[in-house]
C-alpha cells in the first residue's frame, strides 16, 4: 500500500447545477490558523504544501449571523472529534509497537 501524502482535488460541473469542488488532504496539514480581518470578518485557514482552504463568515464582512455561529460550532465539534480519534489511534499504535519490541 502507498502511504505517501497527497492532496486530492475534484470538480463537478453539471448543466443547471452549481459547480462543486472537493479538496481532500491525505497529507499533513502544515498550518491551521484563525484570525479576524481588519474589516471584522473572522476566518479559518487550513494549509498544506499543495493547497489552502479558507472558511469565513457569510456576506461581505457584515455582522456574524446565527448561521455563522452554527457552522463555527460544527467545525469546532468536528475538530475535537478528529483530535480525539487521532490521539486514540496514536496511543493504540504506540502501545502495539511497544508490545512488539
Amino acid at each position: 500500500m502507498n502511504w505517501r501524502p497527497y492532496t486530492h482535488l475534484s470538480m463537478s460541473i453539471d448543466p443547471g447545477e452549481r459547480p462543486r469542488i472537493g479538496i481532500s488532504f491525505y497529507a499533513s496539514i502544515t498550518r491551521a490558523r484563525a484570525r479576524v480581518l481588519e474589516s471584522g470578518r473572522p476566518y479559518l485557514v487550513l494549509e498544506s504544501d499543495e493547497a489552502d482552504v479558507t472558511v469565513s463568515t457569510t456576506g461581505a464582512a457584515g455582522p456574524v449571523t446565527a448561521e455563522d455561529l452554527d457552522i463555527a460550532r460544527e467545525i469546532f465539534n468536528a475538530a475535537a472529534r478528529y483530535l480525539a480519534d487521532c490521539e486514540r489511534l496514536y496511543a493504540e499504535h504506540t502501545q502495539a509497537t511497544d508490545s512488539a519490541a
